[in-house]
């Protein structure tokens, strides 16, 4: 299959990466490309949904990478999986051996491994340049849903209409669920028996990069897991603490021991980002420039704020909105064409997984959440229309018109980065604004 082709299909089905920041996957392909890596490290504390598709569906996902390879021209693919995730481990191994550009690379269970830069970094020893993208190491990076989805659009036509999700914390029945977009977080909370305690909050995402959603709030295309956690829950408050108070906190005990820079991961890698120096011109006012600027090279993994600070202050907190405020006033992240070599010591300072769920007490949550096969059919949902990086998909359907499940309900630019949104049930089209379309189901 000619590459044109595979871009022009992923796009038309919708396919963004089906987690983080939600790339159009037609765009990451590139032929100065050389190797095309699976991400199964399941970043986050507690997720558990691509071990599980990769477990499930492993002939599919190694013979689309390979396809994708082939069209790349490259030289290899390569699964980067965690070790402890025996059951995928073994599909893969059993799959594998029919594909000679295929490898595995089995990662150490640390956290943040399914940060991209970490992720190539393990796999191939190459350091992704600060401020630049995977291509410019010579790799493509995509997640196990991702490439499942890409199957099924390139040998079926079928597009994006449903996400699986895990949902985990504070429920009776911890479970995955492949749901249709724009499913009500609270509707899956309802299908996992619903929550253990009253006062609770949801979040979106992992403990260590979500954030705090509404129940009403619903599934897009990057929806990985929804965590129902205690109001009082630590990461639960960090989360609620003001900016303000987080400066002043800062200002007060601040003491710069550096252990948010020396256990930083962009850091270990020689990216010019300080945590510490940073924190210094926030709790001291001292006039570094340079510090503020390197803010932009934070992949705000949450380490320094979640784990290493022994002061619990908030360097990820403040580093982002300093980040959002450099971007807002027209100051892009500048690509650097030299840089610090990896730290010598970096073996010594990841962070284990085991470790960290423990210092965040989520110990009791991580339990077996599995796949549930079930059919979901919510009574209505509301599909957003920027679900990926780019431009919005601008919608194409009015109020009362019928639709099915994969027809096209708003359309993309081709000029633009940009890809369709489909509907993922039958039914009508209930209202149409500029940020969604609700569709009620027959």
């Amino acid at each position: 299959m000619q590459l044109s082709e595979v871009k022009d299909i992923l796009q038309k089905c919708g396919i963004a990466g089906a987690g983080g920041a939600g790339f159009p996957s037609y765009a990451k392909l590139n032929e100065k490309a050389d190797t095309v890596i699976l991400n199964c490290a399941e970043c986050e504390p507690l997720f558990k949904l691509h071990r599980q598709l990769l477990e499930g569906y492993a002939r599919e996902i190694v013979s689309t990478l390979d396809l994708l390879t082939d069209a790349l021209g490259a030289k290899q693919f390569i699964i980067a999986v965690k070790g402890s995730y025996k059951g995928a481990v073994s599909a893969v191994k059993s799959v594998l051996q029919e594909y000679e550009k295929g490898k595995i690379k089995l990662l150490r269970e640390i956290y943040p491994a399914g940060d991209e830069v970490i992720t190539i970094y393990e796999c191939t020893g190459r350091v992704v340049p600060p401020g630049s993208i995977p291509i410019e190491a010579g790799c493509i990076v995509y997640n196990v849903e991702t490439v499942l989805n890409m199957y099924y659009a390139i040998n079926f036509g079928t597009p994006v209409t449903h996400k699986f999700v895990t949902v985990a914390g504070e429920v009776k029945h911890p479970a995955t669920l492949r749901v249709p977009l724009g499913t009500p977080y609270s509707y899956l909370v309802s299908l996992c028996g619903g929550t253990t305690q009253n006062d609770v909050e949801y979040l979106c995402g992992g403990p260590m990069m979500g954030k705090i959603v509404n129940p009403s709030d619903t599934v897009t295309k990057t929806t990985n897991g929804i965590l129902v956690m205690p109001k009082e829950h630590y990461i639960i408050l960090k989360r609620k603490q003001k900016p303000q108070i987080s400066v002043k906190r800062a200002m007060s005990i601040c003491c710069q021991c550096r252990s948010c820079t020396e256990l930083c991961s962009r850091h270990l890698l020689g990216h010019p980002i300080s945590p510490s120096a940073f924190m210094r011109c926030v709790s001291s006012r001292v006039n570094d420039t340079e510090a503020v600027l390197n803010a932009n090279y934070c992949s705000q993994c949450g380490l320094c704020e979640l784990y290493s600070c022994p002061q619990g202050l908030s360097p990820r907190t403040l580093i982002g909105i300093a980040k959002a405020e450099l971007k807002k006033n027209g100051l892009k992240i500048e690509k650097k064409t030299e840089w610090d070599s990896v730290n010598s010591e970096r073996d010594f300072r990841v962070v284990p997984m085991k470790r960290l769920i423990e210092r965040l007490d989520l110990t009791k949550y991580n339990v077996s959440a599995p796949i549930v096969k079930d059919a979901v059919k919510p009574a209505e949902v509301s599909i957003l229309m920027s679900q990926h990086i780019g431009k919005p998909a601008e919608p194409s359907v009015k109020a009362g018109q019928k639709v099915k499940a994969g027809e096209v309900i708003a359309d993309y630019d081709n000029n633009a980065l940009s890809i369709p949104v489909h509907s993922s049930l039958d039914g009508i089209v209930k209202t149409v604004t500029e940020k969604a379309v609700t569709i009620s189901a027959e």
